[in-house]
């Protein structure tokens, strides 16, 4: 059993500094801000080849209202399920009524416990660390997260009391099926989706934009299947963006995509379809991911509303008409069901082996139903293909004059290899070749017999050009 190790303690003492030091990651945001963790998020760590899961929490002061709430409510969950807990305090700060707090209902779990005063550097550690024992938590370890100063000592003790259990690589890479990344612009109801996806309350859901800040990245199974489920911060345009906080979220945003194999696409239906909207569905495209469309609060709209947004949709998604769209209630669970048979569907499409002669062929009746245009007097010639990749596919096509295919030919083309292949909620890249002339560059060497007729021939040609 690999060993779980949650990560407790007020705002800003270094949680995710710590978290991404054990995990040899910048998978936590780090800023000089308090409160930026709210969700749990979970890591895999190793010291000597000895494996470890860590959990990044938010910060817990004890007076927590709102939002600040229902964020303690999951540090506190991440104690219950953890083997071990290392409660981090500022030495800096010394001892506050918070930690305090933290203290009484570690002891009252009887949770095994590691007192860590972080940002030990600069000072005399046994005056710094001296407070904290008052808490009477056992011994105080010093650390500096930011530098790594203590953490392997601390962590090679901490893990000293657990069987060692060293993982080979081929369990630590084991599938871990589908991952999807439900994206959309905020307060559109991805991390409700997400929590009623997975069944339980595992990320913060709070009616205020931005509530999300990090990519949170969820293992689990459902039908005995193993998916990986990424909740993210919601994408604004850019002009609304002045928080570094946010532009740090929306990069890890935009990075959960490209590391998706099938992006959700969440829409706030009360709102229709806008044009932010419209620039993620175009940046998921150009990742080459498959997508799926969800139009969410879709049971809080009277007939006439959805039919207009019906109409909407038909009429301005016409450039993903590959990917499927579901009217859902993430709040009530209305719909949310079907939504895994498109991400199968889109994910069995993206990552589908696809052979040679299978794409010749298609290729080979496609040019027969409907030739390549003319070009300089030249029929443009496309002789076989083959698979470049997956995720999305890519389709390499091999002919002369390739790089003059005009582009309502590619459009033929693409939607040929889609209706066969059925490559049904993602997008297909094609790539042409042109074949290379084995002769080109290379000088004609002549023979001393044709270098003498050639001589014969350029004489013979001067005399009857002085004779006209």
């Amino acid at each position: 059993m690999i060993p779980v190790i949650a990560l407790v303690g007020r705002p800003n003492v270094g949680k995710s500094t710590m978290f991404n030091r054990l995990t040899r990651s910048r998978d936590a945001l780090v800023a000089n801000y308090a409160g930026l963790t709210r969700d749990r998020k979970y890591g895999e760590g190793e010291i000597n080849k000895r494996q470890f899961i860590a959990i990044d929490t938010g910060g817990i002061t004890g007076d927590e209202e709102g939002i600040d709430s229902a964020m303690a409510e999951q540090s506190l969950l991440a104690v219950e399920e953890a083997d071990v807990v290392l409660f981090l305090v500022d030495s800096r700060d010394g001892l506050t009524a918070a930690d305090e707090m933290i203290a009484d209902h570690l002891r009252v779990n009887n949770k095994k416990t590691y007192l860590v005063a972080n940002k030990i550097d600069g000072q005399n550690h046994d005056v710094a660390m001296a407070p904290f024992y008052e808490l009477g938590l056992g011994e105080v370890y010093g650390t500096t997260a930011t530098q790594g100063r203590g953490v392997k000592s601390l962590m090679e003790m901490v893990l000293e009391e657990f069987p060692e259990n060293v993982v080979e690589d081929a369990e630590e890479d084991e599938a871990k099926g589908i991952k999807m990344a439900i994206v959309g612009r905020p307060n559109v109801g991805k991390s409700t989706l997400v929590n009623r996806l997975l069944g339980e309350d595992r990320v913060v859901v709070y009616d205020m934009p931005g509530t999300t800040r990090d990519s949170v990245y969820i293992n689990y199974e459902r039908n005995e299947k193993p998916y990986t489920i990424i909740d993210t911060a919601g994408i604004r345009r850019r002009k609304n963006v002045k928080e570094s906080v946010e532009k740090f979220s929306i990069v890890k945003t935009l990075q959960a995509i490209s590391d998706a194999n099938v992006v959700v696409l969440l829409v706030d239906a009360t709102e229709g379809l806008v044009d932010q909207d419209l620039h993620l569905m175009g940046h998921v495209i150009d990742q080459g991911r498959a997508l799926v469309v969800a139009l969410n609060k879709w049971d809080g709209l009277d007939n006439e509303h959805k039919e207009f947004v019906k109409n909407e949709l038909e009429r301005r998604l016409r450039f993903v008409d590959f990917a499927d769209i579901h009217f859902i209630s993430a709040l009530h669970g209305t719909g949310v069901g079907h939504l895994y048979e498109s991400i199968e569907q889109a994910y069995s499409a993206a990552t589908d082996k696809l052979t040679t002669n299978h794409l010749t062929r298609i290729l080979q009746d496609a040019v027969a139903t409907h030739q390549p245009p003319m070009v300089g007097g030249h029929r443009i010639k496309l002789r076989y293909a083959h698979a470049g990749g997956k995720n999305p596919p890519i389709i390499v096509i091999h002919g002369n004059q390739t790089e003059s295919v005009p582009s309502h030919y590619k459009k033929f083309l693409e939607k040929t290899f889609r209706r066969v292949l059925d490559l049904h909620g993602t997008p297909i890249k094609l790539e042409f070749k042109s074949t290379d002339n084995p002769y080109a560059g290379k000088k004609n060497e002549l023979t001393s017999r044709q270098a003498a007729k050639k001589r014969r021939l350029m004489e013979h040609y001067k005399k009857s050009k002085k004779k006209k």
